[in-house]
């Protein structure tokens, strides 16, 4: 219970910004979009539900990317110091720089990521049926429509500049090719040994670089067990 000498001064009160997204009240086009701007958050929430179940060195490798192109982004943000549209008009930003979007920079990086996975590390096309490569595309479009979504919702809602959101997209788009050629090149010939060190097999990591097509594996052992 708070005092009466808590209430008669009470401090200065701070949301937790994370999720806080601002929208014209009534705008429908807006709350839609405000709630697009969530999802590189259930993206976060998706990783580490991931990481916690699967335990995948690759997903591990994918997930320590995505932080490292947000520690890129709060570098360009103070090197640059652009400030947001509309002179900061919105209540409560995690920063009052806004070049580069961390969103656009985040989701572009995720979307571009995940195409050169499906495309490159799932790569037993020519034996695929088409139905397993109809999928591939349509999630590709998928993936491509949602990357729209938030870069145009936070010029939508007046978060970022439209020269804001294209550069964090481009840096995003590159750090997810690199990232994944780093961890292609560099690191998947390093996964087996780390997985065979003491400390991943108390944590149960596992290594499935070797595996073409890890859906199709996972569905064919877990059907073969489950029988």
């Amino acid at each position: 219970m708070a005092s009466e000498e808590q209430c008669s001064a009470p401090p200065r009160w701070r949301s937790i910004s994370l999720t806080h997204v601002e929208y014209p009240a009534g705008d429908l086009t807006g709350q839609v979009l405000a709630c697009m701007s969530l999802l590189p958050i259930a993206i976060l929430v998706g990783f580490v539900t991931l990481i916690v179940f699967k335990r995948e060195l690759h997903t591990i490798s994918f997930f320590g990317g995505l932080i490292m192109n947000e520690g890129l982004n709060w570098l360009l943000k103070h090197i640059l110091q652009e400030p947001r549209p509309c002179g900061g008009g919105h209540s409560s930003v995690t920063t009052e720089y806004g070049m580069p979007s961390s969103h656009s920079q985040f989701i572009w990086f995720f979307v571009v990521y995940f195409f050169l996975f499906l495309y490159l590390r799932m790569h037993q096309t020519n034996n695929a049926r088409c139905v397993e490569l109809l999928w591939r595309h349509i999630l590709s479009i998928v993936l491509l429509a949602v990357a729209l979504s938030v870069s145009y919702s936070r010029v939508y809602l007046l978060y970022h500049t439209w020269s804001q959101v294209i550069y964090g997209g481009v840096a995003g788009m590159v750090m997810g090719v690199v990232w994944f050629f780093i961890t292609q090149e560099l690191l998947t010939p390093l996964f087996p040994k780390i997985a065979a060190w003491p400390i991943s097999e108390f944590f149960l990591v596992r290594d499935t670089s070797l595996i073409p097509n890890i859906l199709w594996f996972e569905y064919t052992v877990t059907r073969s067990e489950a029988r």
